[in-house]
């Protein structure tokens, strides 16, 4: 039996607190369990350096950081080069978050969505995307009222979760005790009309079948769902 009796197919509790900072143009505290992300969406008035200047389009970035005291152990801070596991979390971010906008649509702006995980328990990679999609809805809904923007570049939402094995049966959500037994894991990220952005699935020992592969994917887009109803 899973934690607070948690069916398998079964989703943490999540909790979306927006305008949480007051000087992000977005800001999101996102809760799934006892994750907990600050999330907060800035915004550049000019397009990145790498940028060709005849280049008509903008760019949504993202930074993840882990914060010392975020888990039981106190972990230091990447001052100055980041990890491998924090490059890869913040270029996942960056794509979901491009994956769902028309770059085109924001020309000359660019946004930088910040993940600061205040409390780790598994999944922050996942809950990281969800509140980042809200911080940047809520910039770009800032943008348009302003006149910065003249179309809304957000072409649809996406949310991402994870899901895993343990044993034979399949684990929607998992929190940290669960993810780090489990022989499968995967995070997958959809847009709402269950287009992939991405889904990556490892099996940390003895491989896996394809239609475990195939109910994992069928579980994680129903909880994909359930969390895109509940940005309203």
């Amino acid at each position: 039996m899973r934690k607070n009796n948690r069916k398998n197919n079964e989703l943490r509790p999540i909790k979306f607190t927006k305008d949480f900072t007051k000087h992000a143009l977005g800001s999101v505290l996102v809760e799934f369990g006892d994750t907990k992300v600050i999330t907060t969406a800035s915004v550049d008035h000019k397009k990145p350096k790498w940028m060709e200047q005849d280049d008509n389009r903008g760019w949504v970035t993202a930074e993840y950081s882990l914060l010392p005291s975020a888990t039981n152990t106190r972990c230091s801070r990447e001052r100055n080069k980041v990890s491998g596991r924090t490059h890869e979390i913040q270029r996942l971010i960056g794509r979901s978050m491009r994956a769902c906008v028309d770059l085109t649509k924001m020309p000359d702006l660019t946004i930088t969505i910040d993940a600061d995980v205040i409390q780790a328990d598994g999944g922050t990679r996942t809950a990281s995307i969800c509140g980042g999609f809200l911080a940047l809805k809520d910039a770009v809904d800032k943008l348009l009222k302003s006149g910065d923007l003249k179309e809304n570049p957000i072409i649809e939402p996406i949310a991402a979760i994870s899901i895993g094995l343990h044993g034979d049966e399949i684990l929607l959500d998992l929190d940290y005790e669960e993810d780090s037994h489990a022989r499968v894991d995967s995070n997958v990220v959809l847009t709402a009309s269950g287009k992939i952005v991405d889904f990556q699935t490892t099996s940390e020992g003895e491989p896996y079948e394809k239609s475990q592969m195939d109910e994992l994917f069928k579980i994680a887009s129903d909880g994909i769902q359930q969390i895109i109803k509940m940005y309203n």
